[in-house]
């Protein structure tokens, strides 16, 4: 298995270098470019919800349907950003939300 990515902020990415991810840190206008290539080197790729934002929503939802790697959101650290609630679309998609 190849070692798995952290994209985020600096401040989270330490904790996950300490847990063995590779980690990137993108500087505005870059997420994209560093999503595609982090996701080109690994199997698992968490991304913060505060970077996975600034990615375009069609091509980061196209990512995480591709079996290859397994792409997750998380919420970021400073609580500003909250990762998507797979549950409530889940519920839409299958027509039992109100």
């Amino acid at each position: 298995m190849r070692p798995p990515w952290f994209i985020g902020d600096e401040v989270t990415a330490t904790g996950f270098r300490l847990a063995g991810f590779r980690t990137a840190t993108p500087p505005p206008g870059d997420e994209l470019s560093v999503l595609r290539q982090t996701c080109s080197e690994a199997d698992l790729v968490l991304i913060s919800a505060e970077i996975a934002n600034r990615v375009p929503k069609l091509e980061r939802e196209r990512m995480q349907r591709a079996s290859r790697p397994l792409l997750l959101v998380i919420p970021d650290v400073r609580g500003r950003h909250s990762a998507p609630d797979l549950g409530a679309g889940l519920r839409r998609q299958l027509g039992l939300a109100e």
